[in-house]
């Protein structure tokens, strides 16, 4: 009995993974709405306790960034490790050439970019398959991960994400989608200035992906750091006219 309501819940789950990926109507936010969708995102990113946690979403989103772009660039994945101290590492196998360059650049733009993302699906009307299509990525992810933590913080955000799923319809997804895109444009630029700091101090450099690429390319840290600046402002600025949009004064 037990073994038949696990398979009905996972049959159910999946035709609601399925159903989102089809195109909605998106809703009409309004001003009120959208201000409300800021400070609850403001909510997740700004606080010391609530960035404990949603911090290491962020952390997710950087590290399946670098596993995006050594999928893109032929590269073979070989593992994924997360950490609670916000830290994480994404080891592949390739040539050292120009694609492990662009798979160590695609970490900190990447929450920016999936950021503008989630807003311009929902006012297009694709909330529902952003939500459905992120769970599909999390839960494949954990196929990567190499240890414990990363277990816990993947599993956790996975089963967060199926439960936008589960209880989500086409409002409520519209609305985690804005929440969670402002979010992680909020927690872009913080990560941001944080590797900023890294390195004006100095510290901790080995671990810095700026400090990675330009041991590599003999490019200062420099000029990779401003190189993430302007993909986050980018993406900040390409997020503005579908949050726009989603808005009748």
């Amino acid at each position: 009995m037990r073994q038949e309501s696990v398979q009905s819940f996972t049959a159910e789950l999946w035709e609601r993974i399925v159903d989102g990926l089809a195109q909605g109507v998106p809703p009409v936010i309004g001003l009120p709405g959208l201000i409300g969708i800021v400070v609850a995102a403001v909510a997740l990113s700004i606080p010391r306790r609530s960035w404990r946690y949603f911090g290491l979403f962020v952390t997710v989103v950087h590290e399946l960034g670098h596993v995006a772009a050594s999928l893109l660039t032929l590269q073979r994945v070989t593992g994924l490790t997360l950490r609670l101290d916000h830290s994480g590492t994404t080891t592949s196998m390739g040539r050292r050439d120009w694609r492990s360059r662009v798979t160590t650049f695609s970490g900190y733009p990447a929450p920016a970019v999936v950021g503008a993302a989630l807003p311009w699906s929902a006012a297009h009307g694709w909330a529902g398959a952003a939500l459905s299509v992120g769970a599909l990525v999390l839960v494949a992810a954990l196929l990567l991960i190499r240890n414990g933590q990363g277990v816990l913080i993947l599993g956790g955000s996975a089963a967060v994400a199926l439960g936008l799923v589960w209880f989500g319809g086409e409002e409520p997804a519209c609305y985690a989608c804005v929440v969670l895109g402002i979010a992680l444009l909020v927690g872009a630029c913080r990560d941001w200035v944080k590797v900023t700091r890294v390195h004006t101090r100095g510290r901790r450099l080995d671990s810095s992906d700026a400090h990675l690429l330009a041991t590599s390319t003999g490019v200062p840290a420099a000029v990779w750091l401003a190189l993430f600046a302007v993909v986050i402002s980018l993406a900040l600025v390409l997020s503005l006219r579908p949050l726009i949009s989603l808005v009748v004064v």
